[in-house]
Formats: structure tokens, C-alpha cells, sequence
């Protein structure tokens, strides 16, 4: 799950950089994070 989020980052940023700044695609990425940041938390209990 950490690997799909860093991949989201870099794809994201790509997409930034060659195309110009998106918000949709900075926001998807942000809920991406936080559902990979809570399945990490579900797992350490």
C-alpha cells in the first residue's frame, strides 16, 4: 500500500510538471495517503 502512495506521488508530480497543476489529482492522492496511513494503523493493532 506505501509502494501505490510513493508511485501516486511521482505520478502526481509527473502530471504536475508536464501538464500543469491539477487539484484533483493532489486531492486523490491526499485520500490515498490517509486510506494508506489507516490501513498501516489497522495492521500494527
Amino acid at each position: 500500500m506505501a509502494v501505490c502512495t510513493v508511485c501516486g506521488l511521482v505520478a502526481a508530480s509527473a502530471y504536475t510538471v508536464a501538464l500543469g497543476g491539477n487539484g484533483w489529482v493532489w486531492f486523490l492522492w491526499v485520500v490515498l495517503a490517509l486510506v494508506t496511513v489507516g490501513v498501516v494503523t489497522a495492521r500494527g493493532t
